[in-house]
């Protein structure tokens, strides 16, 4: 989402407090929302410790742990690539505990669906029966320290009762009914809502014992059926990976895919998919056809072959082998081959009913955004010009969304923050008062529509019904009405035909909006007057100084200008340091900065450029001591991090150590060398963790070993679009052609000469 600065009031108005929890390498593709309703742990996107763990031991008794979080199992796993090791030795007066937490990542259905608690086990030497653990379940992340409503646990639950003797080298799986965890709370302990399961000491034998977990699913008793065999596996060599791709089954039997490499070639006679050399690597989703395998270097060669598994790990048949070659990549290239991983987020992941681009991936399938979608419509536009797919199906996809978007509620010409892409009713995901139209969210996705308007300017007749569709959508925003009043010197953010005016967030630079005033002096319908840009946007009242004050660390900027110098960069405008790389990208996908200034700079790209200069060097001196940061590795701007949502920026705020390739990558027109070894950091280091089906991941923290578990639809697209604008300035120049746009201008030349 974006954010204007770090406040709080904005931030719980646009995200709530958000905590985030990891999924396996499979859950990064579009997939049905039903698998989250069901898998606690499938895999760890780190090899070492798992991040969303807690391990502790006390007295004489012992818990292997790395960083009070429980090891990372790589070599027996029963879900490619890793499992969870339990290792303990349980003493006389100690005690030991293990807590896994549920995966939580944003808009995720906050309840599990099932009758059900299932996990697997492996015991590398045998552990009879009394020696095993004992189990809790949780609704709170607090586990056994739950007290405050609604938090409950479950009474010690005795493994020992499901599995009996657990024998050497064989995996078993458990089954403990939920009828079964009474609550041993204040409160009523409900199974449906739980948030971590821990394993603690049983029996005190003062044995080392060790035991593998795997796959921790809440689910119903899984049916039999026949398992369909993937067919037309493709691969395809990079730089530093290999792509596979397969006709997905769509069948309901599928539970997930399952996915072996053999480093031997057809050519060597290892063609055989039960040969030893043939190892399960990664699993994928039902439902996503295509899975990243990075290998990490340049000429190697490797062979695959895929197979569907249901949820009793029964497998069907090999698919037919596949092999490919990773090789060395030009910078040209590589940058086609970022492109589009990123533009598949919006063409492989829309949502199949609208079109439109889904908040986050993995989330709630429900959610499309509208000002996401607006950037995939520009996305959509590089896809097409760089053939990643044909014209016809670019008109296909856009004409869905503006069909869509024609009978989708709208609130004086706005959309909603949030719709339901299967029925367009508004979603309020940030509380009751947000049920109504949001005109930033909407100017996001105008500017994707204009910049396609112009684009689709052919003379077929689906072109031109295009032409008269998005004319029409943008001719009926009324901008005007947003201001509240005729004499208000602002634009405001929201208003609900049920609370009126009740969120009164004022739109006040320096922040990512300003394309919401340029869109509003534009219109040639329901325009608001060039004079607001100076009271309103880069106003310097009282209201606008302490607006900037709420922003930074620091009060340079407070009034719009700043004027001073860091790390030897002059900053004309921006706040403190220059706040989050998001605000130098959301306005100007579309319209090119090159086009504007007023009376505080004479260029918003350089003033754009400066900001980016200013992020890189923050990171290269790295004043908080963060690990990672460097020359290769920068980009603070808003992402979720390890505690939650933050608008990261270079000050000592909103540095939290969390690194999102969006920021660097998306800034390619400012810092054309410094994102080159931005992403090829990202992608040749740190690809292992980082790249997957939607390219970059989107967000990491060395300093906590933590990777984002999402991709989120306001990061991809600006890659994407920004990348091409530095190679062809196609979007910039589709967007600025719009006559409207050249109207605008000539007005802001007049009141900015006053």
């Amino acid at each position: 989402m974006n954010f204007v600065v770090a406040r709080s009031r904005v931030t719980c108005l646009r995200f709530v407090i958000l905590s985030l929890a990891v999924y396996s390498l499979s859950a990064l593709a579009y997939a049905k929302s039903d698998y989250y309703r069901h898998v606690i742990f499938d895999n760890s996107l780190t090899s070492d410790d798992y991040f969303y763990s807690t391990a502790d031991a006390s007295g004489q008794s012992f818990l292997e742990q790395k960083d009070r979080r429980l090891p990372v199992e790589t070599k027996t796993f029963l879900t490619p690539p890793n499992a969870i090791r339990l290792t303990w030795q349980s003493v006389a007066g100690g005690g030991w505990l293990a807590q896994i937490r549920t995966i939580d990542f944003r808009n995720r259905f906050p309840e599990l669906d099932g009758s059900d608690l299932y996990f697997w086990i492996f015991a590398p030497e045998a552990i009879a029966a009394v020696d095993l653990p004992k189990i809790i379940l949780s609704n709170a992340r607090e586990g056994l320290q739950v007290a405050e409503f609604p938090g409950s646990f479950s009474q010690a639950i005795d493994l020992s009762r499901y599995t009996g003797a657990v024998p050497a080298g064989r995996w078993v799986q458990v089954r403990i009914p939920l009828s079964d965890c009474k609550t041993a709370s204040i409160h009523t302990f409900k199974p449906e809502f739980t948030q971590s399961i821990t394993f603690y000491q049983g029996r005190p034998d003062n044995v080392r014992h060790t035991l593998i977990v795997d796959e921790i699913r809440i689910d119903n008793h899984p049916s039999v059926a026949s398992l369909p065999t993937p067919s037309h596996l493709r691969a395809t060599g990079y730089d530093r990976h290999i792509e596979l791709e397969w006709d997905d089954a769509a069948n309901p039997a599928v539970a997930r895919y399952v996915i072996y490499r053999s480093f031997a070639s057809a050519a060597d006679g290892d063609s055989d998919p039960t040969a030893k050399h043939f190892v399960p690597i990664g699993m994928q989703l039902a439902g996503v056809h295509r899975y990243e395998d990075f290998l990490g270097k340049t000429d190697a060669h490797a062979q695959y072959r895929v197979v569907a598994s249901d949820w009793r790990y029964r497998q069907s048949a090999f698919s037919n082998a596949a092999e490919a070659s990773t090789h060395e990549m030009t910078d040209d290239e590589l940058l086609t081959m970022l492109q589009k991983a990123c533009f598949e987020y919006y063409w492989e992941g829309g949502d199949p009913h609208s079109g439109m681009a889904r908040e986050n991936i993995p989330g709630d399938d429900r959610i499309v955004a509208t000002g996401a979608s607006g950037f995939g419509v520009m996305a959509l536009l590089v896809g097409v010009d760089r053939g990643f797919i044909t014209r016809q199906q670019g008109v296909e996809r856009l004409t869905k969304i503006v069909d869509f978007l024609e009978h989708a509620p709208r609130y004086h010409g706005a959309w909603s923050h949030f719709m339901n892409g299967g029925t367009g009713a508004t979603m309020p995901v940030f509380g009751m008062y947000e049920n109504g139209g949001d005109v930033v969210e909407t100017s996001f996705l105008i500017e994707g529509l204009l910049a396609a308007r112009q684009y689709f300017h052919g003379s077929a007749v689906r072109e031109q019904s295009l032409d008269r569709s998005i004319t029409h959508l943008w001719e009926t925003v009324e901008w005007d009405w947003y201001r509240e009043t005729p004499t208000s010197d602002f634009l405001y953010w929201h208003w609900s035909p049920q609370w009126a005016w009740q969120i009164h967030h004022a739109l006040i630079g320096f922040n990512e909006v300003m394309i919401t005033y340029l869109l509003g002096i534009a219109s040639p319908t329901h325009s608001i007057p060039a004079n607001l840009y100076y009271s309103g946007w880069v106003g310097e009242s009282q209201q606008a100084v302490s607006y900037g004050e709420s922003g930074s660390d620091n009060k340079n900027g407070d009034l719009y200008r700043n004027g001073h110098t860091y790390y030897g960069i002059k900053l004309d405008v921006g706040i403190g340091t220059g706040g989050p790389l998001f605000f130098t990208h959301y306005s100007y996908m579309g319209f090119d900065p090159h086009s504007l200034h007023d009376r505080f700079t004479k260029s918003y790209f350089e003033n754009n450029r400066n900001i980016a200069k200013i992020n890189l060097a923050y990171s290269i001196a790295d004043p908080k001591h963060y690990a990672g940061y460097g020359p290769n590795a920068w980009g603070l701007t808003a992402s979720d991090g390890p505690d939650g949502y933050v608008p990261h920026a270079p000050n000592d705020n909103d540095d939290r150590g969390t690194l999102t390739p969006t920021g660097a990558l998306a800034s390619f027109p400012y810092t054309p060398e410094a994102s080159m070894a931005a992403f090829k950091h990202f992608y040749r280091d740190l690809g292992d963790q980082m790249w997957d089906v939607y390219g970059p991941r989107d967000a990491y923290n060395p300093s906590a070993n933590w990777i984002s578990p999402i991709y989120m639809g306001l990061n991809q697209a600006p890659i994407v679009v920004m990348i091409e604008n530095y190679r062809t300035g196609l979007v910039w120049k589709n967007f600025m052609a719009n006559p409207e746009i050249g109207e605008m201008l000539k007005k802001l030349d007049q009141v900015t000469a006053k």
